[in-house]
């Protein structure tokens, strides 16, 4: 492949430590190991996607083995050794995908495979991407060569899930975290590239190019690569022209949404979320950028020109400023929180379009509300109590000396009802607790106390219970929310290796089987038998006499 034809996130790849961006410690790090002859057995690089991870695992294994020494890297005129490396093809530095190969067998062939020394270089380099990939076996079959290398062989591992990785790997491994390239130098950097292409993008653009990527110098060149792409190079690429290419919009259609919210006109505020949507904007964008307006809205007199981050241009700054005049903190926060809760709903609705006209007239209901209206503000929860909202708004429009609607009559009723049930609420037992899982018709929770509880100990304020691999990982984060909620007291749940009592479910079909194996040894039964032989025992059903 040419480098002409190559996208420009390979064309523009790093050919010595000084080409990186954004990771200047950690180069300097390395360069200095190299340098002095302090290398250690194995690198653990991690970070999120395009930080130079795996660029930077090559960098090493070219300066290990570069003919001219880390002092002199090839860059222009490689040498055999950095041409293969740069190519892929040197026999001495082997890169392995853990994602395919995460097997105990892959990592045993490798082991194998160090056994020998290099052919035709210094060291030899094993480069594991993904290692978190790898199973525990894998890891395992790792460790002691890992801590006791042959001083030829070097490894270098690349993650983006850190935590994954066992801690046994972690300790034998010198760890370099990369950060996220910040925004004023990314830009420089894609602007740079994007003269020597000849492209014809404005600086406005290319900002918002660097915004999407958050961070990340492989996907600002990937989405660099498509702006150029989309454009006639006659023509210069503006802003709105990035806005469509990659479904954003202009953040002062977002400003008038939220005057609009303000002023509680619905129809101006629907409309114009119409004409956004019909851009092609994704909802869940859409709340993100929403949840960035109220961040401003909120902190705009702590921001100046410099802090922006090319987030805002100067009339929509100005507008922000002049409107949160009029807002206080309790009104902001509030939305934001109905936002995030928004941000949970679009993974179960069918039409997220749908949810999020609902989520703006919502917040056309609330935007009135003052904080003095909640005694505690940090444990509204939203979905529990939305109605509740809702009937306090109503009452604070209603006229003073109004009748009450039997329905507000009803609501504030089910709420003081609520409260008292809540306060005589005593969980003394295991079945207490499935017991009010019913009544609260929490119906999932009920289900795994039932089917896949095996309780060791049952206390007030404490349960403790065996471990069960068929738990749904967030079973005991849900109980504790539940038991606070409900008792007003925190729970402590803990698992234990212990056996533990059999499950609901399980003890309920021993008393059942139990029940089945005294009814065959009576009488009646063995008369049945007798009289119809191919009768079988399906169910019993107790008197409530008996």
């Amino acid at each position: 492949m040419s480098t002409n034809s190559k996208v420009l996130a390979l064309k523009y790849r790093p050919k010595v430590f000084s080409d990186l961006i954004g990771q200047e410690v950690v180069s300097d790090t390395i360069y200095n190991s190299i340098k002095y002859d302090k290398i250690p057995n194995a690198f653990l690089f991690t970070g999120i996607r395009g930080v130079g991870k795996t660029t930077i695992a090559r960098l090493i294994a070219k300066a290990l083995n570069c003919k001219n020494n880390v002092e002199n890297l090839c860059n222009e005129n490689l040498c055999e050794s950095c041409n293969s490396i740069s190519n892929s093809n040197n026999i001495d530095v082997l890169e392995m995908d853990a994602a395919s190969k995460t097997g105990v067998d892959d990592v045993r062939d490798l082991i194998e495979f160090s056994r020998y020394g290099p052919t035709s270089s210094k060291y030899k380099i094993f480069i594991i991407d993904e290692v978190h990939m790898l199973s525990k076996q894998a890891f395992n079959a790792l460790l002691k060569t890992l801590e006791e290398p042959p001083e030829y062989l070097k490894f270098i591992f690349a993650t983006t899930e850190l935590k994954k990785i066992p801690i046994t790997i972690l300790s034998r491994c010198q760890r370099f975290d990369l950060s996220r390239v910040r925004s004023e130098e990314l830009f420089m950097y894609i602007k740079k590239i994007c003269d020597l292409e000849n492209g014809n993008i404005s600086d406005e653009a290319l900002k918002l190019i660097v915004k999407i990527s958050e961070g990340s110098v492989r996907d600002s060149l990937s989405l660099l690569d498509r702006a150029l792409l989309s454009n006639d190079k006659e023509k210069r690429l503006e802003l709105s022209d990035i806005q469509k290419i990659f479904g954003y919009f202009d953040k002062s259609h977002l400003i008038k949404i939220f005057e609009y919210i303000l002023k509680g006109d619905q129809n101006k505020t629907l409309e114009a979320y119409k004409n956004i949507y019909n851009q092609g904007v994704e909802p869940k964008i859409f709340l993100n950028d929403f949840l960035e307006i109220l961040y401003y809205f909120k902190n705009i007199n702590s921001l100046n020109e410099s802090t922006k981050n090319f987030d805002l241009n100067n009339d929509e700054f100005v507008a922000i400023k002049e409107i949160s005049i009029n807002l206080n903190s309790e009104t902001l926060i509030l939305f934001w929180q109905f936002t995030i809760n928004t941000l949970g709903e679009l993974d179960i609705v069918a039409d997220q379009n749908i949810s999020i006209e609902m989520f703006l007239i919502r917040l056309l209901h609330i935007k009135s509300i003052k904080m003095k209206d909640y005694k505690d503000y940090s444990n509204i929860h939203i979905k529990s109590d939305e109605k509740k909202l809702e009937t306090k708004i109503q009452k604070k429009r209603d006229p003073i000396n109004q009748i009450k609607s039997v329905v507000q009559e009803k609501s504030l009723n089910d709420i003081e009802t609520n409260k008292i049930k809540t306060k005589n609420i005593s969980i003394k037992s295991l079945s207490d607790l499935i017991d009010l899982c019913n009544v609260k018709k929490e119906v999932k929770l009920k289900y795994e106390l039932e089917n896949n509880v095996n309780l060791v100990s049952f206390e007030h304020g404490r349960i403790e219970i065996s471990i069960n691999e068929k738990l749904e990982k967030d079973f005991i984060k849900i109980l504790s929310a539940k038991l606070l909620e409900w008792t007003k007291e925190r729970w402590m749940i803990t698992l234990s290796k212990k056996t533990g009592e059999k499950s609901k479910k399980e003890s309920d079909e021993d008393v059942k089987n139990k029940l089945f194996e005294n009814v065959k040894k009576t009488e009646t039964y063995k008369k049945i038998l007798q009289t119809f032989s191919d009768a079988e025992l399906i169910d019993i059903e107790i008197k409530k006499d008996e």
